[in-house]
């Protein structure tokens, strides 16, 4: 299930879920310029055809987010249409108020 939630009320529901992976789907350089802390790089263009040997289990929870809301759009969607479970669309990470690493 593919869904859309605000970044920041977003994330609070990312930190209660259990076994939650935060995906930021920006290239490496933009992660590297600045990320929330917890989250691991997955590039938008590795996707579709790198996410399921990366993240097998399909039915745990994956929170994506990108840097202005549209890479994470189609990374949510696409991760929905391999048959990922439960996929929450953060936006984009111009709308976080928290401390980045």
């Amino acid at each position: 299930m593919y869904q859309k939630k605000e970044m920041n009320s977003g994330l609070e529901a990312f930190r209660n879920t259990p076994n939650a992976l935060l995906i930021d789907v920006r290239n490496p350089s933009e992660y590297d310029g600045g990320h929330i802390p917890g989250s691991i790089n997955f590039a938008m263009s590795r996707v579709l055809r790198e996410a399921e040997a990366e993240f097998p289990d399909k039915s745990q929870p994956l929170f994506v987010y990108c840097q202005s809301g549209a890479r994470s759009a189609r990374a949510g969607k696409l991760l929905e249409l391999l048959g990922y479970e439960s996929v929450t669309d953060l936006g984009g990470i111009s709308e976080y108020t928290g401390p980045k690493e």
